[in-house]
């Protein structure tokens, strides 16, 4: 397969560093030394379905194609405000498709396994237009009372429309079961039967735990590739990277020994959009002309689980 077309859609209301310390015993001289983050797009009077539509929707735009053409929808979402029918079900709806859909949640790797999941489908012949959407509020899965974990993320949503094509290089997935390191846990509607004790609980992050694990993880599922395609890192000429931290990125770029220029950011201005992240990261240096057709691009990405994927592929 490859990718013919790309899309993004943020919410119009901008938080900055210093309107969180409005409410919270933080700063931006904490905040941006930290995590490289600026200010990030939160979800007011929006709804995350509608972002994901208008994503879609210029995705198929940037595609020249039209909804009724999609074969398949692939979505990614953590959590939104419908448990059924599922989002993927929505987007099909609002944009006017016909074609089967699903959810995924493979929290901030979403758009790394959606891919594969897509190349599946096209390697065994079964489709030809397929359209990924990632749609993410993370925003309400946190305590905003939690100085630690609030300031991190944003919401948004991007998608990709992919057709027949040989781009993509390799696809490295990977999972480690690691449930007290990153989760959230919400109680269910209750029945007559139930005795056990229950609780919701907002987003808890063990933040040196989840570092660790996000550099070895990109670093492990990038050099994987790399040594099987016989490639080197030089021979990447961009490293789209998940957006969670600054300093996770750093780091990555320092164990691959690349240039600053090869590795586009937006953390500064998004935060952490979970799986919303790469597409909308794609998206921009899309449209912005840093990635040219002909080139090769890295994604990778590395979230809760614990889990993480890498793509190699040909713009």
């Amino acid at each position: 397969m490859k990718i013919i077309g790309t899309g993004s859609a943020i919410p119009k209301k901008i938080v900055t560093n210093d309107m969180l310390s409005e409410f919270l015993d933080t700063s931006d001289a904490w905040i941006y030394p930290r995590t490289g983050i600026k200010h990030r797009h939160v979800i007011s009077d929006e709804k995350l379905e509608d972002l994901a539509a208008s994503a879609a929707e210029k995705a198929l735009e940037n595609a020249g194609m039209k909804a009724e053409d999609l074969d398949f929808i692939i979505c990614s979402n953590v959590v939104n405000e419908y448990v059924t029918p599922s989002l993927s079900c929505i987007i099909q709806g609002a944009i006017g498709a016909t074609c089967p859909c699903l959810d995924i949640n493979c929290a901030c790797a979403g758009f790394i396994y959606a891919l594969d999941i897509a190349e599946s489908f096209y390697k065994a012949g079964r489709v030809k237009n397929v359209l990924i959407v990632c749609a993410e509020e993370p925003t309400r899965m946190t305590s905003w009372k939690d100085r630690n974990v609030c300031v991190l993320f944003g919401d948004g949503a991007g998608a990709a429309v992919l057709t027949e094509g040989d781009n993509i290089k390799g696809i490295k997935l990977s999972a480690a079961s690691a449930t007290d390191k990153l989760y959230q846990i919400r109680t269910l509607e209750p029945t007559p039967y139930i005795t056990k004790e229950e609780e919701s609980i907002s987003l808890q992050m063990k933040g040196q735990d989840v570092f660790k694990f996000a550099v070895k993880a990109s670093t492990g599922d990038i050099k994987y590739l790399l040594d099987k395609l016989g490639m080197a890192a030089g021979d990447v000429d961009h490293y789209l990277l998940h957006q969670a931290n600054i300093r996770i990125i750093r780091s990555i770029k320092d164990f691959l020994e690349q240039p600053d220029e090869k590795f586009p950011t937006n953390v500064e201005t998004h935060g952490n959009s979970s799986s919303a992240s790469c597409p909308i990261l794609l998206d921009e240096c899309n449209r912005n002309g840093i990635i040219k057709r002909g080139e090769t691009i890295a994604l990778s990405a590395f979230g809760a689980g614990f889990i993480s994927g890498a793509v190699i592929m040909e713009w």
